[in-house]
């Protein structure tokens, strides 16, 4: 298989200014696509587009905002390819859940990729800004099929990316968008993210520490190893790409065997 070109490509990853989002702007960008990081943090994403070089952009968005993901679609310009990555995990057992962060991530989680997916249809879809169909990736989790103690909230929600991605592939392919709609299923990476929740289930008594927490990860993972943010871009790039120009409505684990 020759080397991915994504040449000609315009890309919107969300949660782009750090983290895993990062590194997928930056795979995105490496292959050859033009990208815009969308994100709230008005600091920290414009410094990652302008490290991109020319021809990226950042855009503001708030993704649980419907009239935020129309205006940052605008200003992005036509885009095929949008990368549902925003996220975040609030660390809580059930018997403490605290209905305000579970709002929140249910917010966040759920109600952003839909709102990411409604509007990148909208683009794609014939008669759209685009307009010659493309590729929806979701981020959803390795979480979304194990059973981790203090995550139940944030897996219910990257559960229900998984079923946002095939529904919505299947309405693609109904109505004649020629939009591929895909979701991948990170493993634990050692990321500001990650390392958080280490730290949370270990002060939640779940394990004697944070380092006994990622070891037990680590047991569970047959590669015997945390992801890293480039084995998640990487499997985002391949998702855009022409290689997988028949994969659609799939769940991709990119998690080292923790979830098989």
């Amino acid at each position: 298989m020759a080397q991915i070109d994504l040449t000609g490509r315009r890309a919107l990853v969300t949660g782009g200014a750090q983290g895993l989002g990062e590194g997928m702007a930056r795979a995105l960008a490496a292959a050859g696509a033009a990208v815009v990081v969308a994100d709230l943090q008005d600091d920290l994403g414009p410094k990652v587009a302008e490290s991109l070089g020319d021809g990226h952009g950042f855009v503001h968005l708030d993704v649980t905002d419907d009239d935020s993901w129309a205006a940052a679609m605008e200003k992005a310009g036509p885009v095929d390819i949008v990368v549902n990555n925003a996220g975040i995990e609030i660390t809580s057992l059930i018997v403490d859940l605290d209905p305000a962060a579970v709002r929140k991530q249910l917010e966040v989680n759920l109600l952003g990729t839909a709102l990411g997916i409604k509007h990148a249809f909208r683009a794609m879809r014939p008669g759209g800004a685009s307009g010659q169909g493309g590729v929806v990736i979701n981020v959803a989790s390795v979480a979304a099929t194990i059973a981790f103690p203090g995550i139940s909230v944030y897996s219910a929600t990257k559960s229900g990316v998984d079923r946002l991605t095939r529904v919505a592939a299947m309405e693609s392919g109904k109505l004649g968008y020629g939009v591929r709609v895909n979701c991948i299923y990170p493993g634990l990476v050692p990321t500001a993210m990650g390392a958080g929740l280490a730290n949370d289930v270990a002060r939640l008594g779940l394990f004697g520490s944070p380092e006994e927490a990622v070891g037990a990860v680590i047991e569970l993972t047959p590669s015997g190893r945390l992801g890293e943010v480039g084995d998640m871009a990487d499997a985002v790039v391949f998702l855009a790409s022409d290689a997988a120009r028949f994969i659609n409505g799939a769940g991709l684990p990119v998690d080292g065997g923790m979830g098989m």
